[in-house]
């Protein structure tokens, strides 16, 4: 009943004395993403009961960005679980071994196409992934510390005939009462959610109604969730919050909305002009906006080097220097 939800005032602060007393915080968690300017930038990083949303155009690098924070989360002592609508598992683990790799052994890596031949090469005489990477650095020791903590990376085959929100939030409440901890929570991409209703419904409103049920569950559940919202078409032309399939009502519920632009076409062309040298270096970077923030600052650019041979950003990223494009949208 929707009576039970009812609390007065002076019963929250009785529950907020009680917590403080005991040494718990009375405030949402914060998850560090690793990402140094990005947590700045968030006040400390992702909360729980936040719904965060990624877009940005494909091959930019959102799935890659989503995994290394969860894998940032889960190597300082975090749950986390990415429901993955359009990988599989073998892939997923494939980079996140590579990041791990970058992590203990730096630009020297292991790179991501060595790890996927060792997966699928045969009739080798290595009868272990380890034995395969023996001959790679820092391969090896990313498979072992991935066994170690790798009980709090949990993958999930997500399938857009049957993966509902519901499904979603089974396993969440699984992971919950197995592991005693509240998970970190990737969905990629919410435009595959299933979702039982008219056939004749547009894709803004499908995609409404599952972002307005994800927000429900970060409440409810009390966790993050960063779910990834594909893109419009926008090659050559720096993506905004209206470039987002579903955009009409997409990001009214989200708490944070962070587009990933490729830095060459989110720079004013003045840059591009005069300095060609520069022009070429932008197509190495990535620029991540916070066009949303209900906790803090919006309109903040930040910018991360693509490292995609090692599956990563490096996350030693900035803020950008450079002036952005600033299309603006006019209504009459």
């Amino acid at each position: 009943m929707t009576t039970e939800r009812l609390q007065s005032v002076s019963s929250l602060l009785e529950e907020t004395d009680a917590r403080l007393k005991v040494g718990q915080s009375a405030g949402a968690k914060v998850w560090l993403t690793g990402f140094g300017a990005l947590d700045k930038a968030l006040s400390g990083g992702f909360r729980s009961g936040e719904l965060v949303l990624l877009g940005g155009a494909q091959g930019l690098g959102k799935t890659t960005f989503a995994l290394q924070v969860m894998l940032n989360l889960a190597s300082t002592g975090h749950n986390a679980v990415y429901f993955s609508f359009d990988h599989d598992n073998h892939t997923l683990i494939q980079r996140l071994i590579t990041m791990e790799a970058a992590e203990i052994a730096g630009a020297m890596g292991v790179r991501l196409k060595s790890v996927r031949e060792a997966f699928e090469a045969r009739y080798r005489r290595e009868p272990t992934i380890e034995g395969r990477l023996a001959d790679t650095e820092g391969g090896v020791e990313a498979v072992e510390a991935l066994r170690e903590f790798g009980q709090r990376l949990h993958l999930h085959s997500s399938k857009a005939s049957d993966t509902d929100v519901e499904a979603l939030r089974q396993v969440i409440v699984k992971i919950q009462q197995d592991t005693g901890q509240a998970p970190f929570v990737v969905v990629d991409t919410i435009q595959k959610v299933h979702l039982d209703g008219p056939a004749m419904l547009s894709e803004n409103d499908r995609v409404a109604l599952v972002v307005e049920a994800l927000k429900d569950l970060t409440l409810e559940l009390v966790v993050p969730i960063l779910a990834v919202v594909a893109g419009g078409p926008t090659s050559g032309k720096r993506m905004r919050i209206q470039d987002l399939r579903g955009s009409e009502t997409v990001a009214i519920p989200a708490d944070v909305v962070l587009i990933l632009n490729e830095k060459f076409d989110a720079v004013a062309r003045h840059h591009l002009v005069y300095n060609l040298a520069s022009a070429e270096r932008f197509r190495n970077w990535v620029v991540l906006s916070i066009e949303k923030n209900r906790s803090g600052s919006n309109m903040v650019h930040l910018e991360f080097e693509k490292v995609f041979k090692q599956a990563r950003f490096n996350p030693e990223g900035g803020r950008v220097e450079e002036e952005l494009i600033d299309e603006r949208i006019f209504v009459e």
